[in-house]
């Protein structure tokens, strides 16, 4: 499955297109993903990386460091500060997790699974998702 999905920062000044798979589309309940988005859980749309074209602009990446030591690029828009994408260093490299809420489709992409469900806030209900995960 694929589907064509364009996105922007809330500015402006960043503006992507990526070829993901509609099917693949992920809740992610994290404590970072809580924090940076503001929100209790951010829609992630992985894609790989040759997919994935910045058609606008240049980010601004700040290099957060998880739990488990992995580095995780996070790509932001320095002028407006929406989170545009995270990736990783290495093989990691290979994905690219666009932040669902930047994409101009995003209410055709409804989460197929959950992460870090162990995460989610207390009063947030089951998601609707083929697979939960407790963790990632």
């Amino acid at each position: 499955n694929s589907m064509l999905v364009t996105g922007r920062c809330l500015c402006g000044a960043i503006a992507y297109e990526a070829d993901i798979n509609p099917k693949r589309v992920i809740a992610c309940h994290c404590t970072d993903c809580q924090r940076s988005s503001g929100a209790p859980f951010r829609t992630v749309l992985p894609v790989r990386a040759e997919k994935f074209k910045l058609v606008k602009g240049e980010p601004k990446v700040f290099v957060k460091t998880a739990d488990s030591g992995a580095q995780r690029p996070q790509a932001f828009c320095a002028d407006c500060g929406t989170h545009i994408y995270a990736t990783g260093v290495g093989e990691a490299a290979a994905i690219v997790a666009i932040r669902g809420g930047t994409c101009d489709q995003r209410d055709e992409l409804s989460p197929t699974r959950e992460l870090w469900r162990r995460s989610a806030l207390s009063w947030m209900s089951d998601l609707d998702v083929e697979m939960s995960h407790e963790t990632s």
